[in-house]
This record gives structure tokens, sequence and C-alpha cells, in this order.
């Protein structure tokens, strides 16, 4: 097996991974991104962002990921597509392992975001960014005025419900439970006018058109399957969209959330170790806020390995 040795090893090529390899390799600091699919993270999937602070106008949730990568390659860090299977975290050499080979460091990043959900619903894949979204805080400005579906019973259903009905002029809240069984955040979301409750009701089907999703077809419990129609917006909120932590082998603390748990400085239980990103399942699931802590993390790393007690500015 191959062997390849690092100061910093980053898992996920996101904005929070990103951004911390952009700050490790600026700190001359040799870094490494290993990124399963450019194309697959939460950013990526997002078709447009219209509220990333500095990029004026409506940017496709690629493209800014694209700019975000390259500015960490044009600073020194090493990009490569790798599946990670497992790694190692006992000794003070970390070890990350992938069918290309495994890679050492002496400072590992968690940034493998929070798409653990697979696409199980007929269209959803297909439409998904052209209208299938899992971020309401993302994309509800592009949904003004129109009618639009928010599938699940969770309280982050709830709350991106409430995010809509600034934007949206109709609601289809579709849960498979019944809604005065959860708390009472159901009530008060059901109070706006533009909402309108399919309890106990399950989404069969996306359908739409080269331009996205025109409409959704529903099987109400004991009832034939409706279309509900025009709809351009279909907001998923299933079990599945969490943390992806499968290859951390029970050696990172975890919250009861599934998120990975840190400190104020983004590191884990493990010293030498960080989580940064929606792996840490935040409440505020926004690329800003991942770019932030892949910051934070850096300037640590920094400190880490250097051994410095403080925080090194880095604003030239």
């Amino acid at each position: 097996m191959d062997y390849f040795d690092y100061d910093v090893v980053i898992i996920g090529g996101g904005p929070a991974g990103c951004t911390c390899a952009l700050y490790t390799a600026r700190s001359d600091l040799k870094t490494i991104i290993l990124d399963k699919n450019p194309a697959a993270g939460a950013l990526a999937v997002t078709h447009k962002i219209a509220n990333y602070p500095g990029v004026r106008g409506e940017v496709g949730g690629d493209e800014l990921l694209e700019v975000m990568r390259e500015q960490a390659i044009e600073f020194g860090a090493d990009y490569k597509r790798a599946q990670v299977f497992g790694i190692d975290v006992s000794d003070s050499q970390k070890k990350v392992y992938t069918p290309e080979g495994t890679f050492r460091c002496r400072a590992l990043v968690l940034a493998s975001g929070a798409m653990g959900r697979v696409a199980s619903i007929p269209g959803e894949s297909e439409y998904l960014g052209r209208g299938v979204s899992y971020c309401a805080t993302c994309d509800g400005a592009f949904m003004r005025d129109r009618e639009v579906v928010v599938v699940g019973s969770s309280e982050e259903a709830i709350e991106e419900a409430y995010v809509l009905t600034k934007f949206a002029a109709k609601i289809h809240w579709v849960t498979p439970k019944d809604p005065a069984t959860l708390n009472g955040h159901a009530e008060n979301l059901l109070a706006h006018q533009s909402v309108k409750l399919w309890s106990k009701t399950r989404l069969l089907k996306i359908h739409g058109e080269e331009s996205g999703v025109t409409a959704v077809e529903v099987l109400p419990k004991g009832r034939e399957p409706i279309s509900i129609a025009p709809v351009e917006g279909v907001f998923i909120y299933l079990q599945g969209a969490k943390p992806i932590t499968d290859f951390l082998g029970g050696q990172i603390e975890l919250k009861p959330d599934g998120g990975v748990k840190v400190d104020e400085m983004m590191q884990t239980n493990i010293p030498g170790v960080w989580a940064v990103g929606d792996i840490r399942n935040t409440p505020f699931k926004q690329a800003v806020v991942a770019a932030s802590d892949g910051c934070i993390a850096a300037m640590a790393i920094d400190r880490y390995l250097n051994q410095r007690k403080n925080i090194r500015p880095d604003w030239s």
C-alpha cells in the first residue's frame, strides 16, 4: 500500500474543507483535500445562491464551490478525488484509509458534511437543484409567490417551512405523521393561511420537465394517489439528511443528534482531530457558517502544530 505524508489532511471538499485548506496552505502547512465527489455535496447541488457575502447577484452552488476549491489549490493545497473508508486516530500521526493509499498527517479535519440521505423518491435526484432542495433557508427566496411542498415532520421541516412562509404563495405540508402528535411549533405553522396540511400522507413521485419541478404525487393514508399541481419547489426533510460519520469507526465522540462534538476551536475529543461544517449538525446549515468553521479550525491547527499559545492573525 502507498503512503502519503501531509501536515494536514481534510476529508471533504465543501466550503468548510476548502476554507480550512486555504488557510492551512497559506500558513505553509502541507495540506490535502480528499473529496469523494465534488458534485455531490450540499453546496454543489444548490441551484442558486444569492446571499453569500461578497458575491453579488446569483451564482450556482457548484460554481461557488469551484472558486473555493481553486483558491485553496492556488495557495498550495493538494486536491484528490478519493473515497475515505476508515481512519485511525489512536496515535499522534493520524491515518486516513482510501483505495488509493493511506494518507498520514499530524492534523486531521473532518468535513464530510451531512448529505447522508440517498435519494429514494422517484424524481428526487432527477430534479435536485431544479426545484428539489434540502434547504429552504438557502433556496426559499427563489420560490417567491410560488407554490411549494415541504415533506417531513421533524423540527427541521417545521422550521424550514416557517422560512418558506415569508416567500411562497402556498405551502403544501406533507407529513407521514399527524402533527397533533408533534410539539406546539406545528400548531403555529398551521396558523399561517398559506399552509395546507396533508396529514398521514406520503410523497410518491416528483414530476417535472426540463425547466424543473411542475407537480408532485402524494398518497394520503387510506385513499388513492393525488396529484398536486402546479408546484415549483419540493423541500425534503426525511430521515437521511444526517452527518456522514460512518467512516469514523466509533473513534470520535458524537452528540446525541449524531453530529460530531467539538469545542470552540472545532477540535474533537481527540487531540489533533477537528470537525467543521455540517458534520457537526449545526442548526444553521449555511455555506458561510461552514466556511467560518473551516477558518477557525485552520487557525487552531496552525497554533497546535507550531506549539504556539496564541492564534496568529491572518489578514494581510
